[in-house]
């Protein structure tokens, strides 16, 4: 049994302290493949730093986050312009449109995932999309972008079956994490009638664990807590769900 980890920050200085240790437990889990997204050119030698630890299991993305989406987003792209001319990554990601916290961005973020959708197009690679509080506005961005080469994950999807099925349109899978274990999240209603070809599994550690883990620091090893809960909800073995979400996680990222 192989379960893939599409979306993990595994470079986060949440786990400097522990980042072997953690790795091990997710191994020891079955989890073996970890897709890693960019989130600023803070972070990219620490990207680097970890694919070199772990070259067998770590795959890289590169690309802004809308959260750091700021005055200098400029500067930010062509860094990850450059970096793309000098090596070659798995997916552009993790960008999109995210209105939680700063609804003044709103018009540089829009033209940075813009901008770094047409960047994959060009290189045939996926996108990972970040959405809060916006799914209009990804949609709105989206439907401009929409041909063959638009493809790619729909990064924490905690929307609606009727968003489900719009993102499903866009040709993105379904990123679901540890918001699918909880009591109120509402996923786990309508999951079901989503074909399990559309959905990949994430914990986007560190951050939104899963249950009986919430609140607390997420980690790839948990991956298996989501796995188990989807098993539940299409009535299905664990080992099941991670034959088919995995070769969903090679459909998208080609390896």
């Amino acid at each position: 049994m192989i379960l893939t980890d599409t979306h993990t920050h595994l470079y986060s200085e949440s786990f400097n302290e522990d980042r072997n240790a953690m790795v091990q437990r997710a191994l020891d889990n079955n989890i073996t493949r970890f897709f890693i997204p960019a989130i600023d050119s803070t972070y990219t030698k620490a990207m680097y730093s970890l694919e070199k630890d772990f070259p067998s299991h770590v795959h890289l993305m590169m690309g802004l986050h809308p959260t750091h989406v700021k005055e200098n987003f400029k500067e930010e792209l062509a860094h990850v312009t450059q970096q793309f001319d000098e090596r070659d990554f798995i997916a552009v990601g993790e960008i999109g449109i995210d209105l939680y916290w700063d609804k003044s961005t709103l018009g540089m973020q829009q033209e940075a995932f813009k901008s770094q959708i047409q960047l994959a197009k060009s290189k045939n690679l996926p996108i990972v999309i970040h959405c809060r509080d916006a799914f209009d506005e990804v949609f709105e961005i989206l439907e401009s972008e929409k041909d063959e080469s638009l493809y790619g994950i729909f990064h924490c999807f905690t929307g609606t079956q009727e968003q489900a099925q719009q993102a499903i349109g866009y040709n993105m899978k379904l990123g679901i994490g540890g918001v699918v274990t909880f009591k109120n999240g509402g996923l786990d209603k309508y999951l079901a009638n989503i074909p399990l070809k559309h959905i990949v599994l994430e914990t986007d550690a560190p951050y939104l664990a899963p249950t009986p883990y919430r609140g607390k620091r997420n980690e790839s090893s948990y991956l298996i807590n989501i796995a188990e809960k989807l098993a539940d909800i299409y009535n299905l073995t664990v080992a099941e769900i991670a034959e088919v979400t995995t070769e969903n996680s090679k459909d998208v990222f080609g390896i």
